[in-house]
């Protein structure tokens, strides 16, 4: 069955007219393991969170505000001359032991582990006087949820920080720049181990950098990360303290008849995913989404044309640096559908084992948007003269069990979620 997605939820400015701010701009979307919570951080460092409603009566894909807190300020290196941006680039939830919440957040330069809890405000009520005696009593008033940063993961990255990705022995995980990826434990703050260095002892001979990396999902020594080559390279941290020496490396041969100007750059790789199960990767380049099977490192499963009308546009989108946008993607549950975003506020739910594709439009004014369920060699492209570049979906993220995408779309939250077509 082909599941029919409908707009659910808009979090945001809902005024079309309004000028957006460059510090509220969705710039990170994550859930946690459970799908209850939903954080979101913005180019002002902020994050907010939403929970799932709890009334039995409401949609079970009801989020209503959960807290908000200042995660990241804006930082200057006095040694480099160098401004640091507040932009949140990653947030990642650990693992749930309590009733509080842990989550790490990541701007260029700083890690940072929040724990987020609720917390009972108490009064002192006066009692009248009894035998001369007046014995004060405590109520709760109200309860407030509470941001509190426990740990500062600073000082390990010469370069900015594009990845942090939690391991699942739940003690340990990675944080990634350009040249190299490091291994942190989340109890201790001021040191890290270097597992893969890229750098070359001439910077003049750098032929590639890092733009991605995640841990495996199920297998605590795997971890993958992908380059501005287009290749994905799968670490074992058995092997060697350093993994300079990938175990695997997944890479397609590009097309010569293809081959231009342009093809160092839309190959490279913005961001990767693993399945839930572990047993597929799935990568987005700027012209494509592509499925790997772990077991076939020469070639793609799959791959889906997300851009191809565009590559008719790559000078135009060189010259406004569009062709430098990094694309997130993103697998269900299941793995059987997979969401990216693109030019003109739209984005993308493909089930690749149908071979279907929805299209559809995250718009504020029409928020139910343009859901077009068509077979994916029908799909129909957008009018190039049409195309908007600076409304763009880059974030999106899918909920761990169930069919529900949110996107961000400007200084916009969009949830959107599915029910099976009979």
């Amino acid at each position: 069955m082909v599941p029919r997605w409908r707009f659910s939820q808009l979090f945001g400015e809902k005024n079309p007219v309004e000028e957006v701010s460059e510090v509220d701009i969705v710039s990170a979307i994550e859930f946690d393991e459970t799908g209850e919570f939903i954080a979101v951080g913005d180019r002002g460092g902020r994050v907010v969170v939403f929970e799932q409603a709890r009334d039995t009566k409401t949609d079970p894909s009801d989020f209503k505000f959960y807290a908000e807190f200042q995660s990241h300020e804006p930082e200057f290196d006095y040694l480099k001359s160098l401004e640091i941006e507040e932009k949140i680039n990653k947030i990642r939830w650990c693992k749930r032991h309590n009733d509080a919440h842990f989550l790490l957040t990541t701007n260029d330069k700083t890690i940072k582990l929040w724990k987020l809890f609720e917390k009972s405000i108490k009064q002192i009520d006066e009692n009248s006087p009894r035998d001369g005696l007046s014995f004060p009593s405590m109520s709760v008033t109200e309860s407030v949820v509470a941001a509190v940063p426990r740990r500062v993961f600073s000082n390990a990255h010469a370069y900015h920080i594009n990845s942090i990705s939690l391991n699942s022995d739940s003690e340990t995980y990675i944080s990634a720049d350009d040249l190299r990826i490091n291994l942190w434990n989340l109890e201790i703050s001021d040191q890290s181990f270097n597992i893969v260095d890229i750098k070359p002892e001439n910077m003049e001979e750098l032929t590639e950098v890092i733009t991605s990396a995640e841990f495996h999902p199920v297998q605590c020594n795997l971890f993958m990360y992908s380059s501005s080559k287009g290749t994905i390279k799968l670490g074992d941290m058995r092997s060697s303290a350093l993994c300079d020496s990938h175990a695997k490396s997944y890479e397609e041969e590009e097309d010569p008849a293809n081959k231009s100007f342009f093809s160092e750059i839309i190959s490279s790789i913005s961001d990767c995913k693993f399945s839930g199960d572990g047993r597929y990767i799935l990568s987005r380049d700027y012209l494509t989404l592509k499925i790997w099977d772990m077991n076939m490192e020469a070639k793609p499963v799959k791959t889906i044309k997300i851009h191809e009308h565009l590559r008719t546009k790559l000078c135009d989108l060189y010259e406004n640096d569009c062709i430098f946008d990094k694309f997130e993607c993103h697998l269900s549950a299941d793995g059987s559908k997979l969401v990216t975003g693109s030019y003109n506020n739209m984005f993308y739910v493909y089930d690749w084992q149908e071979d279907v594709v929805t299209s559809i439009d995250a718009n504020k004014n029409f928020p139910s948007g343009d859901m077009r369920t068509t077979p994916f060699a029908q799909k129909k492209r957008e009018s190039e003269d049409a195309m908007d570049w600076n409304k763009k979906c880059l974030h999106v993220a899918q909920h761990p069990h169930e069919d529900l995408i949110a996107v961000g779309a400007s200084n916009n939250l969009f949830l959107y979620s599915s029910n099976p077509e009979e």
